[in-house]
């Protein structure tokens, strides 16, 4: 009956599955510099964030960081328009004033002609970054980072304060954003500089993460138990190595830079151990959880849909398929079939998680909407 319950009654989702479906879609568009397939994981996460983000304040996130990809592409073409040879291609498209550069700086120009072929290029690149942007910001939006820290294994309790500062100052940025704009418009101007809003948003978004930082280490949060000296340094010591190896097989997997076997290998054999000194590191953290997040069915399809998405990219790139990677800027890019529908599984969580709560009204809002 409990296992029912957790199935169909309304609740949050467990905030790791959500984190773990937005970093496999941001190794879905790792993989690829298709404009398509792009735009079509930036829908799938649009839309997945549309239906199940909830009304807390990090929900807004996801346009925040949106905006932070359109910059991104913004200064990647400005920077190619400036740096751009005529060696990326031969459609000029115009040509900017020239600055001469002393003869250490041989090889780099500033200005010159612009091509269509440099400029398409930059298109495609930065887009790629603002989509895994938007992914980073689909988590953000949708899970909580209190809950999320909350669900921390015990070995790495000693970086929660560092973790809470972190999380929430994402958030944070963008709720303070909103509250200055909303006094300004109380007073009667319209007309917001960044200037006159950035130091504020900064400094309110910086000051709340760190009072939340120290109302949870006033509490004892991240208290540890005594443990043996040689018990402490093998556990740091799989901890780091774990951590070093799966930087090394992720870092391989989205560069191309390694063969898959090893980067496959390295990445497995971090996890393993990481797993392993989280196991033993939990024996020194004693607590006991208030209400523990379940991990129930919703959770186990949200990340495979993220794992089925990711795994069609990644197959298809060692594959070599046709369409990830553009033959020309110029050349109508055409669309594989099994990264598509890879990528259209991930819209499975907008339908496999379950509802949210809806925010209890008291009864002076119900005698006020009944008048």
């Amino acid at each position: 009956m409990r296992a029912v319950n957790r199935l169909t009654l309304p609740r949050a989702l467990h905030p790791g599955a959500w984190w773990l479906w937005a970093l496999c879609m941001a190794v879905a568009a790792s993989r690829t510099r298709n404009p398509v397939l792009l735009v079509l994981i930036l829908a799938v996460t649009g839309f997945v964030v549309s239906a199940r983000r909830s009304d807390a304040p990090w929900a807004h996130s996801f346009t925040a960081f949106l905006k932070l990809g359109l910059l991104v592409i913004g200064i990647r073409v400005v920077l190619q328009a400036l740096l751009s040879t005529r060696s990326q291609g031969n459609t000029i498209l115009f040509t900017l004033p020239q600055i001469p550069l002393p003869d250490w700086a041989a090889g780099v120009k500033l200005g010159g002609d612009v091509t269509a072929e440099a400029l398409i290029t930059a298109l495609y690149d930065g887009g790629q970054l603002a989509v895994m942007l938007c992914c980073v910001g689909a988590a953000n939006a949708l899970a909580s980072p209190r809950r999320l820290l909350k669900s921390l294994p015990g070995a790495l309790y000693e970086m929660g304060v560092a973790c809470v500062v972190a999380l929430t100052f994402a958030p944070q940025l963008v709720i303070d954003g909103r509250r200055i704009r909303a006094a300004r418009r109380l007073r009667g101007r319209t007309r917001a500089s960044f200037r006159t809003t950035a130091m504020p948003v900064l400094e309110g978004a910086l000051d709340r993460s760190v009072e939340l930082a120290a109302a949870m280490d006033s509490r004892g949060y991240g208290r540890t138990a005594q443990a043996p000296r040689a018990h402490r340094r093998l556990t740091a010591a799989c901890v780091l190595l774990g951590l070093l190896g799966i930087l090394l097989g992720v870092y391989a997997l989205l560069t191309d830079s390694m063969d898959f076997p090893f980067a496959a290998g390295a990445l497995a054999v971090g996890v393993l151990l990481a797993v392993g000194a989280m196991a033993v590191g939990r024996q020194r953290v004693s607590r006991t959880r208030y209400r523990p997040d379940p991990w129930a069915l919703p959770e186990w399809l949200v990340v495979a849909a993220g794992v089925v998405a990711a795994g069609a990219m990644v197959t298809a790139a060692v594959r070599g398929v046709d369409g990830l990677l553009l033959a020309g800027p110029l050349v109508v890019p055409p669309v594989p079939v099994l990264p598509m529908i890879g990528v259209l599984v991930g819209v499975v969580p907008a339908l496999a998680a379950p509802p949210l709560k809806k925010p209890a009204l008291n009864q002076a809002a119900l005698k006020k909407a009944a008048a």
